[in-house]
């Protein structure tokens, strides 16, 4: 199983000089992949729960939040081979046109590192930020993915769609790699799977606590894939260990997943590759979720965890 892990770009934490200092070291320590996520406002009364946090709040760091395809493009100037990936970029926040040359350029630029994480959203109100219609969402990340592979692996390239249009057009760059980037697909639902197995190398779930579920899915995800000839599916879970250096009185029956000592997320990683992942992302809890801007103790998290995986 390979290793991955979040880069500083939300919060206080969220400089250039931290940037370097984490994909530097991450590089050297031998991960394999760097991660950003996507968030455009910090909405003071929000519609809709924040899914990944108990009361539904949005985290405080999210109020500053670096560009991920801005970020990763840094980033590759100062790194030579770990792997560039976004956990996830939003399709209905954008074009077709304007991402694929977006993410075909930081494929040249960093040498054909890009790994592309995407999702259909759920907040409305960045939907309605970003001009876009909240319903349908689903549909119009199907046809948005259709147009981008078209607009890099087509050329000339025209596209007909229901929601984007393309007429008939000499587009450039295309990607370094061919056909294109890896795309991983993230979301729960049965449409999300479908989605993973039609057109991605892989499923992109995060923060899951139920690994038995996340079994079941990740057979239905297999089995789907099959079924569409295409049987080489990853699984790149993003999780966000909090760890203690030593255990708790009375926490063992009571723990959750990727909470605990370094020996109980090492059980954790285990278990998980035993299901199906192939990729932990890793996003400690002194990354991002704190309003220190201080990254060190994020920097030891990622000294451990990198050991943690085989």
């Amino acid at each position: 199983m390979k290793a991955g892990f979040s880069l500083p770009q939300i919060g206080p934490q969220a400089t250039p000089e931290n940037l370097i200092r984490v994909a530097q070291r991450a590089e050297e320590l031998g991960y394999h992949s760097l991660w950003v996520l996507e968030r455009l406002l910090w909405p003071l009364n929000p519609r809709e729960p924040y899914p990944a946090s108990a009361d539904g709040s949005l985290p405080e760091a999210y109020q500053t939040v670096f560009d991920p395809i801005e970020t990763l493009t840094f980033v590759a100037a100062h790194t030579r081979k770990i792997r560039l990936g976004t956990s996830v970029l939003v399709l209905p926040y954008h074009t077709p046109i304007q991402l694929a040359r977006r993410i075909a350029t930081l494929d040249i630029l960093s040498g054909g590192r890009v790994d592309l994480g995407v999702g259909a959203g759920w907040s409305s109100d960045e939907f309605e930020a970003a001009g876009t219609p909240f319903k349908q969402r689903g549909a119009r990340s199907d046809e948005f993915l259709d147009a981008m592979i078209a607009l890099w692996t087509k050329d000339p390239v025209s596209f007909d769609g229901r929601f984007y249009h393309i007429p008939p057009s000499k587009v450039g760059p295309k990607p370094l790699q061919k056909p294109h980037p890896p795309i991983y697909v993230a979301g729960f639902g049965e449409y999300a799977i479908q989605r993973a197995a039609k057109y991605g190398s892989g499923w992109n779930p995060a923060g899951v606590s139920d690994y038995n579920w996340l079994g079941q899915m990740i057979s239905r995800l297999h089995q789907i894939g099959r079924e569409m000839g295409r049987p080489q599916l990853d699984v790149v879970l993003r999780v966000f260990p909090v760890i203690f250096d030593q255990p708790r009185s009375g926490q063992q029956p009571q723990r959750q997943p990727m909470m605990g000592t370094l020996d109980d997320i090492r059980a954790d990683a285990q278990k998980l590759a035993g299901i199906g992942v192939t990729e932990l992302i890793y996003g400690p809890a002194e990354m991002g979720w704190t309003n220190s801007p201080s990254i060190d103790a994020a920097m030891k998290r990622m000294e451990e965890l990198i050991n943690l995986v085989d």
